[in-house]
């Protein structure tokens, strides 16, 4: 989630094509291309307890014990309160619920990334430990009812559960029992970003059914190998899912502009206060609020607020994926340098996965939520997926190949992450499951 960072974007908008410009300044050659990662985990007390912000037990103590290491706070300005940690280029911060993000710094590979995690890990789980706490991975919260989970001190998140309410019937189960993995990736030009996007929009059932790991809601079974994906169903229609123009070839950054200007706002950050007004971006931007136009921040923080399965910024990310484990994490990574850097392996996506019309798309998505890799079509695809990127790997990237190992035993075996979790009680879990170096 944003940390809100104070831009030097203050000048009113005037045209549209200056917002689409906006994603031409984060065009890149390849050979500056980088991958970033962004990685959340549950914390829990040994009770099962979910954290809390204070106490003995609670998020800042965790973030104070982070110090020892060298990360350095992030302060919320308009609250005073401790939300975040920064060590270099890499962030930790906390999500609504109080799952706890780390955010590595953007590298050259998926090797250096899942270096940075595990040492990421390793402290984490020395100052876990002091406090009796437990690092769990999942993508949906096992046990516990939505009422049990309190928010974190800050204003974003106020906003955002007033205005989510207004919009969906999940939003609050998004906020507080979610946690996800997400990749992000570079582009060269417009031409390059449109072909990516739509092939990873493409890509999104099979990485949903690759990585489901959230079958369990209040302690049974929730009927979904991934129960995060499908709560995203009825977040907010009009900013989460897929767009139109994805499936039929009118896809470019004007689009996607127009898109997100018919998106209402989640909030509007000005002057330190976080105001709800019942706008889309395009009334924003043409009748302006309160006598004061949009403004380029302001079209930063929109972006940042929209939730669909490729959000473009000034890079591409992937954010279909449930919470996993370290390796497989990093073997997302790998599959996704493996399929979208890796020269000529484009090529070959695009031949494994044409297009298909957006009805076609949303059905196969549920059937990726619901049964994941036990439904034949998107088992198959997936071994031939990443069959295409541990091939494109072992000669430009071999290192990175390795990491996809983990993901190509479970698919041999048809396996989920979300298998192992039902095979378990659910009072068993956090025993079993507890991330543990």
């Amino acid at each position: 989630m944003s940390l809100d960072a104070e831009g030097m974007l203050a000048q009113a908008i005037s045209s549209c094509s200056e917002l689409e410009d906006y994603f031409r300044e984060g065009e890149k050659p390849p050979a500056q291309w980088l991958l970033g990662l962004e990685h959340e985990k549950f914390i829990y007390t040994a009770q099962g307890a979910p954290i809390r912000y204070e106490g003995e037990q609670g998020l800042l103590c965790v973030f104070q014990g982070l110090q020892a290491y060298g990360w350095r706070p992030i302060i919320d300005a308009q609250t005073g309160h401790h939300v975040g940690m920064r060590r270099g280029g890499a962030t930790l911060s906390t999500e609504p619920g109080g799952q706890l993000e780390f955010a590595g710094a953007p590298r050259e590979s998926a090797h250096a990334l899942h270096r940075d995690h595990m040492q990421h890990l390793e402290e984490l789980v020395e100052v876990l430990g002091a406090h009796q706490l437990h690092a769990l991975m999942l993508g949906y919260r096992p046990w516990g009812e939505v009422e049990d989970v309190p928010y974190m001190p800050r204003n974003r998140y106020a906003a955002m559960r007033k205005t989510l309410a207004e919009r969906g019937s999940t939003g609050a189960l998004m906020m507080l029992m979610t946690a996800t993995g997400q990749v992000s990736l570079d582009y060269s030009d417009e031409a390059d970003c449109v072909r990516k996007v739509v092939v990873l929009a493409r890509m999104v059932p099979l990485l949903v059914a690759m990585f489901a790991n959230s079958p369990w809601k209040e302690g049974r079974p929730s009927g979904y190998a991934s129960f995060r994906s499908h709560v995203w169903n009825e977040v907010d229609k009009a900013r989460c899912g897929y767009l139109p123009s994805w499936f039929d070839g009118s896809f470019s950054y004007a689009r996607y502009v127009e898109w997100a200007m018919d998106a209402p706002l989640l909030f509007l950050r000005r002057e330190g206060r976080y105001l709800t007004p019942k706008l889309s971006f395009r009334q924003l931007w043409k009748e302006g609020f309160e006598g004061k136009k949009a403004t380029f921040s302001e079209w930063v923080d929109h972006l940042s607020t929209l939730f669909p399965e490729v959000r473009l910024k000034k890079l591409i990310e992937v954010r279909s994926v449930d919470s996993v484990s370290p390796q497989l994490t990093a073997a997302l990574a790998a599959l996704l340098r493996g399929t979208l850097y890796a020269p000529g392996a484009l090529d070959e996506i695009e031949q494994l996965l044409p297009a298909r019309s957006l009805q076609a798309q949303l059905a196969l998505h549920e059937q990726a939520q619901r049964e994941g890799l036990k439904f034949e079509p998107l088992a198959k695809d997936a071994q031939a997926l990443v069959a295409i990127a541990a091939q494109s790997l072992k000669a430009w990237a071999p290192e990175d190949a390795q990491l996809l190992e983990p993901l190509m035993a479970q698919l041999c075996e048809r396996r989920m992450p979300a298998d192992a979790l039902l095979a378990c009680e659910v009072p068993t879990l956090l025993r079993k499951f507890a991330f543990k170096m």
